[in-house]
């Protein structure tokens, strides 16, 4: 039968769950009773209200408006759906005010003090596309003082105490164990069964008989063509930083060039083996050449004062191999060193570079000026040098006012055998004097002075000769 209680209830989550989106939602109540030493025994009450995750509202008792909205939406409800719902919370409120006084009454705690009285309630339902609701669990459950009360199971609709939930926890996890012991059994069952299955299939015992018998047969005959000789194995010992955490070393023990496979090599700090769970090992590995290698590695502190040893076993040696690894520090700061050198090696070949190309290029320019000069004086046409003597020329001389051609036409007859027989090259061949005379200018059209320029003065003439 429902009561009025229960119809509010699913009533508000069916009125919420329409105006929320989405296939599963949840409503829950959380409240809070506070006790009192009053005489009316009247005690404070403060309640929140979840939907879907989300506080819509806020209940308390002793305030002049019990009755808070904290979601816009909720405060359009409505007057009598928010009526209801209020009354719904002053219901539980007088309910809860009754639990607690019946729970300090038992436990004897009417006049000891403030004791607080919990109780969360609620469910939650999946919502299918035709709007039905169907509610998958609910949660009704009190506490007193910070401890667990009672609970109902809304499921079995029955009530469940502490020690019943422990007891069936306690009954669950033997439920657990018994599955659990059931399922070794079986699959110690499949083992059995796959075992038998295989002994009827494979000889086991024949072929390890055969083995040792191949084994014995072989042992007697000398194998060096395939056997190396015992060989000792060369140890190294080297640290690096780590690279998972900036701080520590990795220290690394390297063994290698060993034959035959079987060795023993163990990290030890002050004379202790560490143990395995720290170390990497590589396992034994073949090389190229028959021989084997194994490496093993363990992180250590930067600054740890520890000694480590390396101690090695092998039948090649007639006693292990145990030093003390003491010189990582030097290690690390000849590889720092040697990286030093390798920047400055790099660096001081870069400066070399640069400084090769930047005395090619003033080579380079100093030549082109060069050229360019050459080219310049060629291209002027012989002007810069004094021309031959030639009828059209004239030469001042600064001792006489009057200026005197140094050949005329008149003379050409004269001059003719000379540059028939120096050619181009008039200097060449005996020098013909100029007639004296009147001093007559040059025809028309011969050029006066010397072509245009650079004005370079030309070579003194001595007019003794002529």
């Amino acid at each position: 039968m429902m009561t009025p209680v229960k119809g509010l209830v699913l009533f508000l989550m069916i009125y919420f769950l329409q105006a929320v989106i989405g296939d599963k939602h949840s409503l829950l109540y959380l409240y809070t009773m506070q006790s009192k030493n009053s005489d009316s025994h009247l005690y404070d009450c403060t309640a929140i209200t979840l939907l879907n995750d989300r506080q819509i509202d806020f209940y308390n008792s002793s305030s002049d408006k019990p009755r808070t909205a904290k979601q816009n939406w909720l405060k359009n409800i409505s007057e009598s759906d928010w009526k209801t719902s209020t009354e719904k919370l002053e219901y539980d409120r007088q309910l809860l005010n009754r639990l607690l006084d019946i729970q300090m009454s038992e436990f004897g705690h009417s006049n000891s003090g403030v004791h607080v009285l919990q109780w969360r309630h609620g469910c939650e339902g999946e919502q299918s596309s035709d709007g039905s609701l169907t509610v998958l669990n609910s949660i009704n459950e009190f506490g007193y003082d910070g401890e667990d009360l009672i609970q109902f199971n809304c499921t079995s609709k029955t009530w469940i105490t502490p020690e019943e939930k422990k007891n069936r926890e306690r009954e669950e996890e033997k439920n657990r164990e018994r599955e659990e012991e059931k399922n070794r059994e079986r699959e110690e069952e499949k083992n059995r069964e796959r075992e038998e299955k295989w002994s009827k299939m494979y000889p086991a015992v024949k072929k390890c008989d055969q083995c040792e018998e191949m084994l014995k047969i072989f042992s007697k005959y000398k194998t060096t063509d395939i056997t190396q000789s015992h060989t000792p194995p060369a140890v190294y010992m080297f640290a690096k930083k780590s690279v998972r955490e900036s701080r520590n070393l990795t220290l690394t023990c390297l063994i290698t060039g060993f034959y035959p496979k079987d060795v023993k090599m163990s990290l030890r700090g002050n004379s202790t083996s560490l143990p395995e769970h720290l170390i990497t090992s590589s396992g034994v590995r073949p090389n190229n050449d028959g021989t084997y290698q194994l490496r093993k590695s363990v992180e250590i502190q930067e600054d740890d004062s520890a000694d480590y040893y390396r101690h090695v076993s092998h039948s090649s040696l007639t006693e292990p191999v145990i030093k003390r690894w003491d010189d990582f520090p030097n290690e690390l700061y000849v590889g720092f060193f040697i990286g030093c050198l390798v920047v400055l090696g790099v660096l001081c070949a870069l400066c070399s570079v640069i400084l090769f190309v930047l005395r090619m290029k003033k080579c380079v320019d100093q030549g082109h000026l060069h050229k360019v000069h050459e080219l310049t004086t060629f291209s002027n046409g012989g002007r810069n040098r004094p021309s031959h003597p030639t009828s059209n020329v004239q030469i001042n001389d600064t001792n006489v006012d009057s200026t005197e051609p140094l050949l005329q036409h008149k003379g050409a007859e004269i001059a003719g055998d000379a540059e028939d027989s120096a050619g181009s090259h008039p200097h060449e061949g005996p020098v013909t004097h100029p007639p004296e005379g009147p001093v007559t200018n040059p025809p028309k059209g011969a050029a006066t002075h010397p072509p245009e320029g650079p004005a370079i003065s030309p070579p003194e003439v001595n007019f003794s000769s002529f």
